[in-house]
């Protein structure tokens, strides 16, 4: 099952109080499943949210809903890492954010994939 185009839909987000100051938050959701798109097979991992916020955070309650919407979906752990990646960097847009997914073990193998995003700075001058 392809991943909705509109997933990131669900995510809400809230003004940053403190804009001027470089500080970071770090969410884990422990309980994150998908669905191999080659056995059909659960996939269980804990996915790690850690990012600096420029105007915008993310509603808690709405990125749980997002989250969850993967329960089902048949999705390779590099594409759904940097799905969220893409889709939290789309609504937010901050100064720095990288989304882990660590994997519980399959056939022996665990497996972790990290992606990482930097806003770009305009050249000093």
């Amino acid at each position: 099952m392809p991943v909705p185009e509109n997933l990131r839909d669900i995510l809400d987000t809230f003004q940053n109080q403190y804009p001027q100051r470089e500080y970071s938050i770090e969410i884990v959701c422990p309980e994150f499943t998908s669905v191999c798109p080659k056995t059909g097979q659960p996939d269980f991992g804990t996915i790690t949210i850690l990012y600096v916020p420029d105007q915008r955070c993310v509603e808690l309650k709405s990125l749980k809903l997002y989250l969850q919407a993967y329960r089902n979906m048949g999705i390779f752990y590099e594409h759904v890492t940097n799905r969220i990646l893409d889709d939290l960097v789309g609504v937010l847009s901050p100064r720095w954010m990288r989304v882990t997914a660590d994997f519980r073990p399959r056939g022996g193998i665990t497996t972790k994939v990290t992606a990482e995003y930097r806003a770009e700075t305009a050249p000093a001058g």
